[in-house]
């Protein structure tokens, strides 16, 4: 990602032209002027001191969010591009979050996907945004109409990822009446744009969090299995035993197949694959769909650790025995306490390394590519 600052910006505005800048972005500025002011925040936005001291500032972060509902095309898309980048500061979710309704009503417009996607990371505005959607009656449902669309926003992706870490979210995605998940399948291959397809590959693995879905899922009527695998498989020939037991968009793959090439999605295949084997029926129908050929060609050219650790914990379950009784839904086995404790401990450090990384290479989310 590359910042969108230029110049001394990227050091970081004065307080006093920041002052004159929220002036410059009021109603009582003109249009040329407002306009002019939200390519200058755009542009401060681009740098980590930039996005820091915009959100430190509400007056300024309400006039971007007046411009980006406003009938100025220009001011608008540069208004909504400055706040997905300072939509990552938490110092602005407050100030977002109090003008929900505006932001909810310029969706599915990507940049506003985006800011809302920053938003949501957290649990709690996850949950306001949800709620909101609610309340206008709509839903997921704009969000699931723009999925299809020629080109879908691609923060979409991260938008619907980070609204299913709920349980009301996966719900919404999850209701059989409208066809929801099958909305979101043909995604696990879409190649162009991978925050999109990292972002619905999240969404899917998190709806395979709801364990009393998993046999509807693996059922003919979404038939989730093979869009899971499919971005694991390779060109490789099986003999035709193997082939015949693997679904029907498995079989005969030509030889120029590869496979996804991200890692973090690679293993989020793994994860949701690994979900769907918690209860017996499901461990039963990934085993008899020849999921473990597919794997088993996947280990021997997986280079990176996690994706390689995530595979072979899948293999060990699909050749392993039966669990034993009262231990044959995987997800309501308990934890052990000091197992769960090493578990959040190497969340949190894996979160303080992601924010350092950030901040030493300077990265931020932009207009065209929110981070999930």
């Amino acid at each position: 990602e590359t910042e969108t600052g230029s110049g001394s910006a990227a050091h970081g505005p004065p307080r006093a032209a920041l002052s004159e800048l929220s002036a410059l972005l009021a109603p009582a500025a003109g249009e040329a002027v407002r306009a002019g002011a939200a390519e200058t925040a755009l542009a401060l936005s681009g740098s980590a001191a930039g996005r820091r001291m915009l959100a430190g500032r509400p007056a300024v972060v309400a006039a971007l969010l007046e411009l980006a509902a406003g009938p100025c095309p220009p001011a608008a898309r540069d208004a909504l591009g400055c706040l997905v980048n300072v939509s990552a500061e938490p110092a602005a979710h407050g100030p977002l979050l109090a003008a929900l309704p505006t932001l909810l009503g310029l969706l599915p417009a990507g940049p506003a996907c985006g800011v809302l996607a920053n938003l949501c990371r957290e649990r709690g505005a996850a949950r306001r945004v949800l709620r909101g959607l609610r309340e206008r009656g709509s839903g997921l449902t704009p969000l699931l109409q723009a999925l299809g669309e020629p080109r879908p926003p691609p923060q979409l992706g991260p938008l619907l990822c980070n609204l299913s870490q709920l349980p009301e979210g996966r719900r919404g995605l999850l209701d059989r009446s409208r066809c929801s998940v099958q909305r979101l399948l043909p995604f696990t291959q879409y190649k162009d744009s991978t925050v999109h397809r990292r972002g619905v590959v999240g969404a899917l693995r998190n709806c395979c969090f709801e364990a009393e879905d998993h046999e509807w899922l693996l059922s003919e009527e979404v038939d989730i299995l093979p869009f899971l695998l499919l971005p694991l498989a390779g060109p490789e020939e099986f003999p035709e035993d193997e082939m015949e037991r693997l679904p029907l968009d498995l079989q005969y793959l030509p030889q120029d197949k590869q496979r996804e090439e991200e890692p973090d999605i690679r293993k989020m295949l793994l994860e949701a694959i690994m979900l769907l084997t918690a209860t017996k029926p499901g461990r039963h129908v990934v085993r008899d769909k020849g999921t473990y050929v597919i794997l088993r060609e996947l280990h021997r050219c997986e280079q990176e650790p996690d994706v390689l650790a995530a595979c072979e914990n899948l293999i060990q379950v699909l050749i392993g025995d039966e669990p034993g009784p009262g231990m044959e839904n995987l997800l309501e086995v308990k934890i052990p306490e000091e197992v769960e404790e090493q578990l959040q401990r190497g969340d949190r450090e894996e979160e303080r390394w992601r924010r350092e990384e950030e901040e030493a290479g300077g990265s931020t989310p932009c207009p065209e590519e929110p981070s999930g």
